[in-house]
């Protein structure tokens, strides 16, 4: 098994990527969970490469069947599937014109007075539950953005706690029959939900997200029910985990750089900054989802293969010392600051400037309401949430007050 599948590599990724920078920056590893090679890229100039490369598809159907049956779990995930990150252009492009209008630089700005009245009453929700500390991941960093996405799409917020475990099986390694049975039964409970809930909004519109993409439909923008049900996956498994990490992973880093947290403090106008840096820095998402090549690619000195699979790791091109000064450095200064958490190319992350807001909103919450927070075990036991590569997520944060 590759370093990185360990729980070592789990916990402290960072040594592992940079060695592969310097010695392997191409590398062909196999997936142990279902047996599936791929090429992994971790040098920030072969990632942009890639990301930008009309040669490299999201579009499964276009594999042959022994490739894609390998990556194929249920038929329930088919379905799932069939949103603008698993498409190729024109599909991707007529998808994500039809979500855009959800995320408008105005609606997101819209939302603000929303999403920090949710977080001022999560503190405070925590704090009279213990005055003593609280897990920041499951009281604050999970509830907030799901909450948020929840509402913008019309989701009742008493359905949370289904999200909330249906996600986690999703990024569970299914290594084993009972696992695999779980996670299909993950698939048709999303599924059927979706279903049900798209139903109703054909049935009574209301002033939401589905309601929109529902008329968006009918309207004549040939957006199928199977396509439908996709994005509101995409949108809210995308739209709440990688927020989840981003709050998670950046209130860690300031905990880890006591003089950073003082130096922002202090100087409130670092915070746009101080998000970046922990975006590039500890950024909630390790590695792209799969790509295959199109046509066989020259790339970092490999050649890889139609028809192969290919990761590229955002969480080591932005700790690349080729391109960042002292890229192990956490500097809420730092300018520039051009890192690839959210991506790159066509499929640069729709929700970017709703996860940049919910994140400055909550940092700056738990800084003013929790000045005296401290870690309440010692660092090196917490855990990793998901043994995959796709997140960069830890399962728990507890803090003292």
């Amino acid at each position: 098994m590759h370093p990185l599948f360990t729980l070592e590599g789990r916990k402290a990724p960072h040594p592992i990527y940079k060695r592969l920078r310097a010695e392997e920056p191409v590398v062909q590893i196999l997936e142990p969970y279902r047996k599936t090679p791929f090429w992994l890229l971790t040098r920030y100039a072969d990632c942009v490469d890639m990301l930008r490369d009309p040669r490299f598809g999201k579009d499964f159907t276009k594999l042959p069947p022994e490739v894609k049956g390998r990556l194929r779990v249920a038929d329930e995930f088919d379905v799932l599937g069939k949103h603008m990150l698993s498409a190729d252009p024109p599909d991707h492009t007529r998808l994500r014109s039809l979500v855009a209008k959800a995320f408008t630089p105005q609606i997101v700005e819209g939302l603000r007075r929303r999403i920090s009245t949710i977080a001022e009453n999560l503190v405070s929700a925590a704090i009279a539950h213990d005055s003593s500390g609280m897990d920041i991941v499951s009281q604050f960093s999970y509830p907030l953005p799901v909450t948020v996405i929840a509402e913008l799409l019309g989701v009742p917020a008493s359905d949370q706690d289904d999200f909330r475990r249906w996600t986690t099986t999703l990024f569970t390694p299914a290594d084993t029959e009972e696992k695999l049975a779980n996670l299909r039964a993950t698939g048709f409970a999303f599924l059927q939900y979706f279903m049900a809930l798209i139903e109703r909004r054909r049935a009574e519109a209301r002033d939401d997200l589905v309601s929109a993409l529902v008329a968006a439909e009918e309207g004549g923008d040939r957006l199928s029910t199977q396509e439908l049900v996709g994005m509101l996956f995409l949108l809210l498994v995308a739209g709440h985990e990688t927020t989840v990490n981003l709050i998670t992973n950046g209130m860690l880093a300031l905990m880890d750089h006591p003089e950073e947290r003082e130096r922002l403090v202090a100087d409130p106008t670092l915070l746009e900054s101080a998000i970046e840096e922990m975006l590039r820095y500890c950024g909630p998402v390790e590695t792209t989802t799969y790509r295959f090549a199109l046509e066989d690619v020259e790339m970092g000195g490999v050649t890889i293969r139609k028809d192969e699979l290919v990761l590229a790791s955002l969480l080591s091109a932005d700790r690349d010392e080729s391109r960042f000064p002292d890229p192990d450095r956490f500097d809420v200064g730092r300018k520039p600051n051009k890192h690839i958490a959210f991506g790159y190319g066509i499929h640069f992350c729709l929700g970017a400037p709703l996860a940049r807001l919910e994140a400055a909103i909550a940092v700056e919450t738990l800084l003013r309401r929790l000045p005296g927070m401290k870690l309440a075990v010692p660092r090196e036991e917490l855990e990793p949430s998901s043994m995959l590569l796709l997140l960069h997520a830890k399962k728990r944060l507890p803090i003292q007050f």
